[in-house]
């Protein structure tokens, strides 16, 4: 029982210290019809907070019905990532060497998709791995993108 009290807290805390991701829908399809709000695949974008010109495009399904509409449904863990340099990239200060940089809840409570950025110095690219994480068990479902950094342009890690 304690391990699963030491989740939940672990998830509370990660919710109020994670900012909450800024994304922005850019199309969606409907996969299964119903009355009250038909299930969908959504693309959203979320520009990196750290490293301007950087934007990661990920599609992920999305529960309708009442449940859905409410906000109450879980989502399925299902998602895929695309990052693409967008425009001059900027970094604005020094990188750590993986960090959260996008999370967003899948339920009510106790599931989320997460956006990790990863520092492959060695390359001079940096790679974005998504993953939903649950309180009880998590999914090693997962989607990976890189995007290699201009010519000139070092990564700063900390």
């Amino acid at each position: 029982m304690k391990p699963i009290l030491l989740r939940v807290a672990l998830v509370v805390t990660a919710a109020l210290v994670l900012p909450p991701a800024h994304s922005e829908e850019v199309g969606s399809v409907n996969t299964n019809f119903r009355i009250t709000g038909s299930d969908r695949v959504v693309v959203e974008a979320y520009d990196d907070p750290l490293v301007q010109g950087v934007t990661c495009y990920v599609s992920r399904a999305r529960t309708g019905g009442v449940k859905g509409t409410l906000g109450i449904a879980e989502d399925p863990t299902e998602a895929s990532i695309a990052c693409r340099q967008v425009g001059a990239i900027r970094i604005t200060g020094p990188l750590k060497q993986q960090a959260d940089v996008f999370s967003v809840s899948m339920s009510l409570i106790f599931k989320s998709l997460h956006v990790v950025r990863v520092v492959d110095a060695k390359r001079n690219t940096l790679v974005y791995l998504t993953y939903s994480d649950r309180v009880v068990s998590g999914s090693a479902k997962n989607s990976v993108s890189a995007v290699p950094m201009p010519a000139g342009t070092t990564i700063p890690v900390k």
